[in-house]
């Protein structure tokens, strides 16, 4: 299917594809902390552009000519800046690029994460914490004009691999590039929580002092998956920042956080799918409605939150799995599949063996 799409959409929605199937990978993340961990994380705008200005980074230096006298991105030179940075220098090498755009966000996050749950900080003041530290990073970038541009971000993108960036050709590549990277985040989460790492992380969604009472301390788990989730969202703002040709600290802002919890609920807490559901869905809501009814469109994304919270509080896909199936099959005029049972006492081997035994000995 994701083959047979490129054919069907004009270059335009393509592109908007892209990007909301790179905004899935982001929701995966999210969906894998607050879903299957219980923590509610709103800060992960963060994570989502550190990755993005990472890959930012390498495409302007790629894009000096080889003869320039001045080896700066455009805007340095504007504000007095004679020497790049040394933690530009890195991303002239595409594969260190590859490993910072998902690195820098994890170790952010490990520290952040590591320095909060030591100190058993859960819960709501969890995601005040997450929250502040989204402020820090969002006036921190705002104010490094001369390193990074500051408010206006990276932008004016020639090449990614030797290939015009704005060609057709070009974009898909990278939606196909996307389609990939999001193959990939499923796999990984879905391998996460299948194995005992995953009932361990839903135990302490659940109960937390059960676990830290059953020999385990969840410090470290918790610490293992909140990186995890923000490697997933370095990489999936890396391939937004592709896509959109732009990376700036306006995606480190408190709303877009809150976004991406927004996704999550409307596709289903903890299924995965509902994540990659819900990101897809509200976005191509959110810039179809933007078209038709600019003024207004913000009451449509409140009231489709305020439908979810109220009417399906298990998301789309949580819906379905639950009654949704049952509803549609009635719909449609088919009767509802037979709800599994426990064999019948009468058929059951074992019932009939203990009866016999228990006869016998009358």
């Amino acid at each position: 299917m994701a083959l047979l799409i490129p054919l069907l959409l004009s270059d335009f929605r393509l592109n908007l594809l892209g990007r909301y199937l790179s905004l899935a990978i982001v929701a995966l993340g999210i969906d894998l902390i607050w879903g299957y961990t219980g923590l509610l994380s709103l800060g992960h705008g963060v994570f989502f552009t550190l990755g993005g200005y990472a890959l930012a980074m390498h495409l302007k230096l790629v894009q000096i000519p080889p003869d320039a006298t001045v080896k700066l991105p455009e805007f340095m030179s504007l504000y007095g800046v004679t020497e790049l940075p040394w933690f530009w220098q890195p991303f002239y090498n595409f594969p260190v690029t590859l490993v910072g755009m998902v690195a820098v966000p994890m170790v952010a996050a490990s520290i952040l994460g590591y320095l909060v749950f030591r100190n058993r900080i859960r819960g709501v003041y969890f995601s005040i914490l997450t929250q502040a530290a989204t402020i820090v990073f969002f006036n921190f970038f705002n104010g490094q004009q001369k390193l990074i541009n500051g408010t206006n971000g990276l932008t004016n993108f020639g090449q990614f691999l030797g290939f015009d960036i704005s060609s057709p050709g070009t974009q898909k590549i990278i939606y196909f590039i996307t389609v990939g990277g999001l193959v990939v985040a499923y796999l990984v989460c879905r391998w996460l929580i299948s194995g005992r790492f995953g009932r361990l992380l839903i135990a302490i969604r659940d109960d937390e002092p059960r676990v830290r009472f059953s020999g385990y301390n969840p410090t470290g788990f918790k610490v293992v998956v909140f990186a995890v989730s923000a490697a997933l969202a370095g990489l999936a703002g890396a391939l937004f920042t592709l896509q959109s040709g732009i990376v700036s600290p306006k995606t480190m802002d408190i709303p877009f956080s809150i976004e991406m919890v927004i996704w999550v609920a409307v596709g289903g807490r903890a299924t995965l799918l509902g994540a990659i559901v819900g990101a897809v869905l509200v976005n191509f809501a959110k810039s179809l409605l933007s078209e038709q009814f600019s003024a207004i469109w913000l009451f449509f994304q409140g009231g489709l939150f305020l439908l979810v919270v109220m009417v399906l509080p298990d998301g789309i896909v949580g819906w379905l799995k639950t009654s949704g199936m049952d509803l549609i099959n009635r719909l449609i005029g088919r009767s509802p599949q037979p709800v599994a049972t426990y064999p019948s006492l009468e058929t059951d081997p074992e019932v009939q063996f203990e009866r016999e035994e228990l006869q016998d000995k009358s």
